[in-house]
């Protein structure tokens, strides 16, 4: 029993011949381990569990498959769950830490949300994707949201734009609450003033949210120059709007996304945005976690990746 053992672990003390011998059976046999007793003698479970809290919004594709990735070849396996964004659907997935089904977590779900579960879930092993509170003392990656907002609205602003509105969504999320941030900081040291009514709202980032926008150009007066999207939907909403009422972009209107998500290259003109490394956020997730599985005593610190502003036909 310990040789078949040694041998189905892959552990290189069996002798060639042993192994061959072994090896034969298993394959005349059709012999499959069994996974539930292993999980039951080392305590672990082998998947992760990915949060996401809206599968509808396509950036989160990329940093998915960019979790598996890296589980896959750590020997894990991940399991979704959508939460709504919400609190019951979070709690119901930490549910599965609590209860030993999953081994860790990567949680996506806005930082509001996260907080408020701040206390019931600290003993458990999880990290913020793109969302995070370093107050809570859980690992996180993510980008300087801020910084990317004020690079993109400050190059509008040397562009010669003057009138540049603003597209945002749930403030729930910390990163619409810090790109508004750093557009108001950007228009600041430009010398400008934030457009009247210039501020929209939409209901979240999905592609029929982006209706509101056009029915902001449609109706503002005076109409904007430029407009700053936190997602590269509502860019491309801006973008259809635009359209539908005679505006021309970028010759009358420029417009700037944030994510750059594949559909903003399907588009014309392409839409400029803002890049985030959305494959190698999922990656480093991943990374920090198995970090925190392995050890969970040492400190994992946060990791805050870099941005960059692409520039394409929209501006």
């Amino acid at each position: 029993m310990a040789t078949v053992s040694r041998v189905v672990n892959g552990i290189d003390i069996v002798k060639p011949e042993t192994r061959r011998r072994v090896e034969a059976v298993i394959a005349k046999t059709g012999y499959r381990r069994n996974v539930l007793g292993r999980n039951l003698r080392t305590a672990e479970s082998r998947l992760l569990l990915t949060m996401v809290p809206d599968f509808g919004n396509p950036f989160y594709a990329e940093i998915v498959r960019g979790i598996d990735a890296v589980a896959q070849a750590e020997g894990y396996h991940t399991l979704l769950a959508d939460t709504g964004a919400n609190l019951p659907g979070e709690r119901t997935a930490f549910e599965m830490l609590h209860n030993r089904l999953a081994d860790g977590a990567i949680c996506l779900d806005p930082e509001t949300t996260q907080r408020a579960l701040a206390e019931e879930t600290g003993h458990l092993c999880w990290v913020a994707c793109c969302e995070f509170n370093p107050d809570m003392s859980v690992p996180y990656v993510g980008i300087d949201n801020e910084a990317a907002a004020y690079d993109a609205v400050t190059y509008l602003a040397r562009l010669g734009r003057r009138r540049i509105a603003f597209v945002t969504s749930d403030e729930r999320y910390m990163y619409a609450r810090l790109r508004r941030k750093g557009y108001l900081r950007a228009l600041a040291d430009a010398g400008l003033e934030p457009l009247q009514g210039g501020e929209v709202v939409a209901t979240g980032v999905r592609f029929e949210d982006g209706r509101r926008v056009e029915a902001y150009l449609r109706e503002a007066s005076p109409r904007p120059d430029a407009i700053f999207c936190v997602s590269d939907t509502l860019g491309i909403a801006a973008i259809h709007g635009a359209g539908g009422i005679g505006m021309r972009v970028p010759e009358d209107l420029a417009v700037i996304g944030f994510d750059d998500i594949a559909a903003a290259t399907m588009i014309r003109p392409e839409l400029t945005t803002v890049r985030q490394p959305m494959h190698l956020l999922g990656a480093t997730a991943v990374n920090l976690l198995l970090k925190r599985l392995r050890n969970p005593r040492t400190p994992v610190s946060g990791v805050v990746l870099p941005h960059e502003l692409v520039l394409r036909g929209s501006t």
